[in-house]
């Protein structure tokens, strides 16, 4: 017995007063609506309505079993209308990911300037080092950063590419001088970042893979970026890292015309077909503000007037 097409069915009969009125509402024929009516009494074990030849009537429990299949059918009715909205307006909660220092330097302003053009949204953000699945979490999108196109049945919109870039303290490089070529950082102290797409060391091409005794290894953009300003020695940081602390002077720029382990960015999401209006707006959020934050630290890391290329004494 499909209960629904039963409950239905009795709605109909209790409305119209009729069984062969309902049957031409529904499309179908009078003793199937007959049948559906009893196979609901049997499977209620009450009756709903009094029959006669001439005239049908509801019962006590037949009245109350109508108010309650009203409420039922209202609710199955708004929650389609509120499933189909969702494909055209923006609202409910948006379930979002990708990585700490990214998410912070990034994300974070966007979600403020989304929320005020959706107000009907909220934003559920989780900051980790560590990629989560998907759909086992629950998140609607990811935003990663990878060597390529991801490997997955997800949708894939292409964001942009970052790099990292070397840096180091002034008063380091006052005091140890500017390294200018990859084969001098073996004269220097390192700190190295660990990096799970380039464990080897610096990548500076396929035959310049830079390996060294670091003097610090750190697992933490910033961390490494703090170590860095401290004047611990020479670091590779992501550009969205040593962008900002290279406008507040904390940091200078080594080597410039080295961009080193680029990394393409996506987001991601489960289909294309009955796309959420919330993830497809977040995703055009994205795709306006974010390669514009990029080329903003792009030109802040290729600054000519920055202090190491001024400095005379390179080692």
């Amino acid at each position: 017995m499909d209960l629904l097409h039963c409950m239905q069915a009795f709605v109909r009969v209790a409305e119209s007063g009729s069984f062969c009125r309902a049957a031409q509402q529904l499309g179908i024929s009078s003793p199937t609506v007959s049948r559906q009516v009893a196979a609901l009494e049997e499977q209620l074990r009450a009756r709903l309505l009094q029959r006669t030849t001439r005239s049908l009537a509801l019962t006590e429990a037949g009245q109350r079993y109508l108010k309650r299949c009203k409420t039922i059918f209202a609710e199955i009715e708004s929650a389609a209308v509120e499933a189909s909205s969702a494909q055209s307006r923006a609202i409910g909660c948006l379930r979002l990911h990708t990585i700490t220092e990214f998410g912070l330097e990034y994300l974070m302003p966007l979600v403020g300037r989304y929320l005020e053009l959706h107000p009907q949204v909220s934003i559920d953000l989780s900051l980790t080092e560590q990629t989560p699945a998907l759909l086992d979490e629950g998140l609607d999108v990811l935003v990663t950063l990878a060597l390529g196109l991801p490997d997955s049945d997800f949708v894939a919109q292409r964001l942009g590419q970052i790099h990292s870039v070397l840096c180091a303290a002034p008063a380091y490089l006052e005091r140890y001088g500017v390294p200018t070529r990859p084969a001098q950082l073996h004269e220097h102290r390192c700190i190295l970042l660990a990096d799970p797409l380039y464990p080897q060391g610096w990548y500076f091409g396929p035959e310049a893979t830079f390996r060294f005794q670091n003097v610090l290894r750190v697992n933490q953009p910033e961390a490494a970026c703090q170590a860095a300003a401290s004047g611990l020695g020479v670091c590779l940081l992501p550009s969205f890292v040593a962008a900002k602390a290279f406008s507040e002077g904390r940091l200078v720029r080594l080597m410039p015309d080295c961009q080193l382990h680029p990394r393409e960015v996506y987001a991601l999401y489960s289909s294309r077909r009955f796309l959420d209006a919330k993830i497809r707006t977040w995703v055009e959020h994205l795709k306006a503000h974010l390669p514009k934050a990029f080329e903003r630290d792009r030109l802040t890391l290729e600054n000519p007037h920055h202090w190491a290329a001024q400095r005379p004494n390179a080692t």
